[in-house]
């Protein structure tokens, strides 16, 4: 506000129009409280967790991403959505394409126009995507006292540090501080921007039941929808690498190749001598 004031004032003795002086103050105002919100001390950074699919040359652990599209399906599909995935894009990674055929045709997707003009269900396929919750924004917040569960296909991307984000905010629900006032139907979560978060805690212990006999507790589930989401924002992540070493492979070979044949093509006329002999060109014209 003092730097407003005072370019307000060099506005007005200049003779500037005030509206422009305005204008000033309302973009230093805005500048101040971003830099207010930047100072917020009730937000708490997630720690980092060791992550095996970071890595230049790691791939993802496809029992894990199996465990967490199971929590996905059991436990938060039922509020939220994964509108960037078809079910195809799991055929090898999570499951089998027979897997995949069954699973998609256990969905009903509205479909059409038919013939007639009307629209019509039909069993799932392959090609279509994972189904939404609810059919539109207006009924998911309507269904969730007026916040509407966000898609997760991206979060993970959409996130600061989004795998330990996710992992941190899973598990971090406790007990408000001291002080801390909640209003009702929010819950206390330090890892969440502004500490009250309108999502009640998705995991309990044993809230799954794992297919491979992994022991379902509230981290390990949350480790394992962390990854399943750190995949969904990038289902190509193995294939790019995979890819990357090739190619870099082949530019490697492609460099030494062009280096020797460069060396041996010019070698002759790097190493020749040239000599000019003083008054030899003289003395044949006697």
């Amino acid at each position: 506000m003092i730097a407003a004031t005072h370019l307000q004032g060099l506005f007005l003795k200049n003779g500037l129009p005030v509206v422009a002086a305005a204008a000033v103050a309302a973009i230093s105002t805005a500048g101040a409280a971003s830099v207010t919100l930047l100072d917020e001390d009730d937000v708490v950074h997630p720690p980092h967790y060791p992550w095996r699919h970071q890595g230049y040359f790691s791939s993802f652990d496809h029992a894990a991403l199996r465990r967490g599209f199971q929590v996905y399906r059991q436990v938060c599909a039922s509020c939220h959505s994964l509108q960037y995935i078809r079910f195809r894009e799991l055929v090898g990674v999570t499951h089998t394409t027979q897997e995949v055929k069954d699973m998609a045709q256990d969905v009903d997707v509205l479909d059409g126009p038919n013939d007639i003009g009307e629209m019509f269900e039909r069993p799932g396929k392959p090609y279509d995507v994972m189904p939404s919750p609810y059919p539109n924004k207006e009924t998911g917040r309507a269904a969730n006292g007026g916040a509407y569960p966000p898609d997760l296909s991206l979060m993970v991307k959409a996130r600061h540090n989004g795998a330990d984000y996710v992992m941190a905010l899973l598990t971090g629900y406790c007990e408000a501080p001291a002080g801390k006032e909640m209003m009702p139907g929010l819950y206390y979560n330090p890892y969440f921007p502004g500490g009250a978060i309108s999502m009640p805690p998705p995991l309990q212990d044993a809230g799954v039941e794992y297919e491979d006999g992994t022991e379902a507790t509230i981290s390990q589930q949350a480790r394992d929808i962390a990854q399943f989401l750190s995949w969904t924002a990038e289902p190509e992540s193995e294939d790019r690498k995979k890819n990357a070493c090739k190619y870099l492979t082949v530019l490697a070979f492609m460099a030494l190749s062009a280096g020797y044949y460069k060396r041996w093509k010019w070698s002759p006329l790097k190493t020749r001598q040239i000599a000019y002999v003083k008054g030899t060109h003289g003395a044949s014209l006697h």
